[in-house]
């Protein structure tokens, strides 16, 4: 299992256990994710660190002074 670190800016956008889907977004020397539909967007990745799952499971959701942050696992 891979976990990732999502930022979510309102709180109540998703729950733990709950199933998601992620799109990949493309920049000139990294890749970044999306939780669809646009509820939390991961930081930015370079090639080696690619994911190549698209689904996963939200594990935990933590509440830091920055905002909420959602920890999802993916079957890699």
């Amino acid at each position: 299992m891979r976990e990732m670190e999502f930022k979510m800016e309102r709180q109540g956008l998703l729950t733990v256990g709950e199933k998601i889907t992620i799109s990949e977004g493309v920049l000139p020397t990294s890749f970044y994710y999306t939780i669809n539909p646009s509820l939390a967007m991961s930081g930015n990745y370079t090639q080696r660190e690619r994911l190549k799952s698209r689904e996963g499971v939200v594990k935990s959701i933590e509440e830091r002074p920055q905002g909420y942050y959602v920890i999802a696992e993916f079957n890699e």
